[in-house]
């Protein structure tokens, strides 16, 4: 018991020692550390880096086990991996750091921010996602009438950025009548995937990855194949109007749901996009319906401050 008393006394005087010793250069140390962890992470946020990270998280991991395990296959094996480590990261992260290092080329020193902006997030974001589901509803039903062509991706956690830089920022307020411009087939944009952030028209034309999944029906085309191969590298909704038939489908968690009505679309993406929003006491409320008792509750309680202040 005197033992442990005094080592747990030897340690408390150590940790005494280091505080006492810790000067401005050791605070400037940890926040210039801190600075470089935190831009890191925030550039491989918008990535399918982060993805790669916990593979290599658990390589460390189990070199661990086997080190205290005294594994010694394992160790020897884990070892070998981890000596190529470097050369590893280099090629698998190549243009994550080629892109960081021309971010820092553009950059000026007052661009840069130690804890960067947060962005004001959205009190609506509810009712953005409703008004967002109603406007794909209604493109979706305009464009399938029409046999026009679209490949819509709507980001959940899984940041995007690679897919957004191959094509063009647009960065625009949802509407059904620039969602069938993108798409009309004299348009520019029109081939490529439109991806949405933030309930928002964030980049059209951009090229998404093709499955490589065998059993896919040849029926299918490429809209239906980049659906899919997006679905399996992240966690988006993918919606796909058909441009033989018309037919709409969703893609998601690497599954191709065809054939869909607009009806159906509506169910679909409110579970996916708003899982939250539930039914009403007085039954099933339309979409469309809820933003419109939104924006009538807002101008009522806009009324009646303005009515206060009188």
């Amino acid at each position: 018991m005197s033992e442990l008393i005094s080592a747990l006394f030897t340690h408390i005087q150590n940790v005494g020692k280091i505080i006492s010793d810790f000067g401005i250069v050791d605070f400037l140390d940890v926040v210039v550390i801190a600075f470089i962890v935190y831009h890191a992470i925030k550039l491989i946020r918008e990535t399918r880096a982060m993805q790669l990270i916990r593979s290599i998280l658990v390589i460390f991991v189990v070199y661990f086990i086997a080190n205290e395990l005294n594994m010694i296959s394992l160790k020897f094996l884990m070892k070998n991996v981890l000596d190529i480590g470097l050369i590893t990261i280099v090629v698998l992260f190549q243009p994550e750091l080629r892109r960081a290092l021309e971010t820092l080329g553009r950059s000026k020193i007052t661009d840069i921010g130690v804890f960067g902006a947060t962005g004001a997030a959205h009190d609506d974001a509810a009712a953005s996602t409703a008004e967002l589901i109603e406007v794909l509803a209604k493109s979706c039903e305009a464009l399938s009438a029409k046999k026009t062509g679209a490949l819509m991706v709507i980001e959940r956690e899984i940041k995007l950025g690679e897919v957004i830089n191959s094509g063009t920022i647009i960065d625009s307020k949802a509407s059904p009548e620039l969602i069938e411009n993108i798409f009309f087939t004299n348009s520019p944009l029109h081939d490529g995937a439109m991806v949405i952030r933030s309930a928002r028209l964030h980049a059209a034309g951009c090229f998404l990855p093709l499955s490589g999944n065998m059993e896919i029906g040849r029926e299918l085309g490429t809209r239906h194949r980049a659906a899919l191969g997006m679905s399996e590298v992240s966690d988006a909704v993918v919606v796909v109007v058909s441009e033989e038939t018309g037919a709409i489908s969703v893609a998601l968690d690497s599954r191709l749901q065809r054939n869909l009505s607009v009806q159906n679309l509506r169910k679909l993406l409110s579970a996916k996009l708003n899982p939250d929003k539930g039914e009403s006491a007085g039954g099933k409320i339309h979409l469309w319906e809820q933003v419109k008792q939104l924006k009538r509750h807002k101008k009522k309680k806009a009324e009646d401050e303005e009515a206060d202040g009188r």
